[in-house]
């Protein structure tokens, strides 16, 4: 077997990347966290994924959309979102409908059985988020909304070195 080459220490410390304190990484984790906490209360009962319950969440507060606009919506990559779709047809919690105009274009929405999911989950995700906010002021929750409007808005338009 051979041995790994050493890794140099960098020179000035500064340049050490603390993960456990740089923003994308932390986002990214507690992202993923929340995610799977809330999955935890749908995936046995419903037998669905996150990608799947994103896709119900979107058609239930937007109601009918194209698979980009899902996409768009959702951050979801294409095959993300398209396998979802596929599954959540097969389930029967969706329809595809072609648009007469433009016969390359499928609209999506939920079918009375994916209403239903939804209805279900969303009384779950909305008691997890009271419980992960539980302890925050109003005035901390309302900063907290604002900040990640911020940040959103400011890694949507890309203002990164």
């Amino acid at each position: 077997m051979t041995a790994l080459p050493e890794t140099p220490a960098p020179a000035n410390p500064d340049e050490t990347l603390r993960l456990d304190r740089f923003l994308p990484y932390r986002l990214a984790v507690l992202a993923n966290t929340v995610s799977k906490g809330i999955a935890r209360l749908y995936a046995d009962r419903f037998g669905i994924t996150i990608p799947e319950w994103r896709i119900l969440a979107i058609l239930g507060a937007f109601g009918a959309a194209t698979a980009s606009e899902i996409q768009g919506r959702s951050a979801m990559d294409k095959v993300q979102v398209s396998r979802a779709i596929a599954r959540l047809t097969e389930a029967g919690m969706i329809q595809r409908t072609v648009d007469a105009a433009d016969r390359r274009r499928q609209t999506i929405a939920m079918t009375a059985e994916g209403d239903q999911v939804y209805r279900e989950i969303v009384p779950l995700a909305r008691a997890r988020e009271a419980a992960l906010l539980e302890g925050f002021t109003q005035e901390e929750r309302e900063m907290l909304d604002r900040l990640l409007d911020r940040l959103q808005a400011r890694a949507a338009a890309g203002e990164t070195p």
